[in-house]
């Protein structure tokens, strides 16, 4: 029996600048705190509104990975947080990022059914939190369910590889 060792796609990628773990992580960081410094703005505020913006789109530009991906998939991510600021009516918007996670991680189309937790995640803090107040809990709530999805993901891209390996291995 052959085993395959599951690669991240994008770790197979040359980088011009910087490392896989640095840029990742410088990624990561700035991905989610431009998310949070732009939620936890205002109209009062627009500073912060420019910030959390460029911080947020800016993490997306870091990431390791195929550039047109990248580029292409900040605009959606960043649209889902600024809708946010409306209140936690639309939390099931954060699907959106992590749909922009799965595509620029290049996961295969059987983890896009991940999808669906945030969005029912989302529907269900809708009906629970009413008001602008109870967000954080919401957001937090709805965050833990979007990372949760993408390693989910990350988990069914392992299922995959090794599913397919072991068809194309000879019968014992």
């Amino acid at each position: 029996m052959t085993t395959v060792a599951w690669r991240e796609p994008a770790r197979a990628l040359p980088l011009r600048w910087g490392t896989y773990y640095g840029r990742y992580l410088a990624g990561l960081l700035y991905i989610s705190g431009g998310l949070l410094i732009l939620v936890g703005s205002n109209t009062y505020t627009v500073p912060f509104l420019l910030l959390g913006t460029v911080a947020h789109v800016g993490g997306w530009y870091i990431l390791p990975g195929v550039g047109v991906r990248r580029i292409w998939m900040a605009w959606p991510s960043l649209i889902s947080v600024w809708l946010l600021l409306t209140g936690p009516q639309i939390l099931f918007a954060m699907a959106l990022p992590l749909l922009a996670w799965l595509v620029v991680r290049q996961r295969p189309l059987l983890s896009y059914v991940t999808l669906v937790i945030p969005i029912g995640v989302g529907i269900v803090l809708a009906n629970l939190f009413h008001t602008n107040q109870s967000e954080p809990v919401a957001l937090a709530i709805e965050c833990v369910a979007v990372v949760g999805s993408a390693w989910l993901a990350r988990a069914l891209a392992l299922v995959r590889v090794r599913s397919v390996a072991t068809a194309g291995a000879p019968p014992s």
